[in-house]
């Protein structure tokens, strides 16, 4: 008995279809998938309270950039990594130098930038010193001579009898922090990951139909 094994030019065209819709299928749902990591992601950042601008830095890119392949990947990452890092973490934060944190209170107001102010650039922008006071219990304080504006900020006492004039704590000296957890940007990758087999299916079945 010989058997033979005739391939068409038909089935061959069958194949090559076949592939080309796997092709399009994974690269669909990994950019399905990816898509759907970066709005949860955003959605954490803005739901924890973290700002539209950090929610924002969150981006992501399928692979490769033009065509389909079975090989397609999904990158998806932020372009504030150490803050959003830190977030998701919520790691112990030391001083560089080994001597205090300084958190500055709302008397201190907002830096130029709009972020947190430090002591030297306090100094320089109010021209009041700030004093140094140790307190055993709790935070020791930097605290400087003034008066409070409308805005509850201290600034210079223009008053030649001291009329208004209080000590105001400014920065809250301690050695160390620890930075509340935030984030959890591992469950919603997991979730993406597990998503991706049924993404697959469903997009080739839908190529198909």
């Amino acid at each position: 008995m010989r058997v033979t094994l005739d391939i068409t030019p038909d089935l061959v065209a069958a194949m090559a279809a076949e592939v080309k819709a796997g092709e399009k299928a994974v690269t669909a749902a990994m950019r399905e998938a990816g898509t759907g990591l970066k709005t949860a992601w955003r959605g954490q950042i803005t739901g924890a309270g973290l700002g539209r601008r950090l929610a924002n830095s969150i981006r992501s890119q399928t692979y490769p950039k033009a065509g389909e392949s079975l090989n397609a990947a999904a990158l998806v990452w932020s372009k504030a990594p150490v803050i959003v890092g830190a977030h998701d973490t919520g790691p112990l934060i030391r001083s560089k130098e080994g001597f205090w944190l300084a958190i500055p209170t709302d008397a201190a107001g907002r830096g130029l930038r709009g972020g947190k102010i430090t002591p030297g650039e306090w100094e320089r922008r109010r021209g009041l010193r700030l004093r140094f006071v140790y307190r055993r219990s709790g935070p020791s304080l930097l605290v400087a001579e003034g008066r409070l504006n409308t805005k509850g900020q201290a600034v210079v006492s223009r008053s030649k009898t001291g009329r208004g004039k209080v000590t105001v704590p400014i920065f809250l000296l301690v050695p160390q922090v620890k930075l509340p957890k935030r984030l959890d940007l591992d469950r919603d990758a997991e979730r993406a990951l597990d998503s991706v087999p049924g993404l697959i299916v469903a997009n080739w079945v839908e190529g198909r139909i």
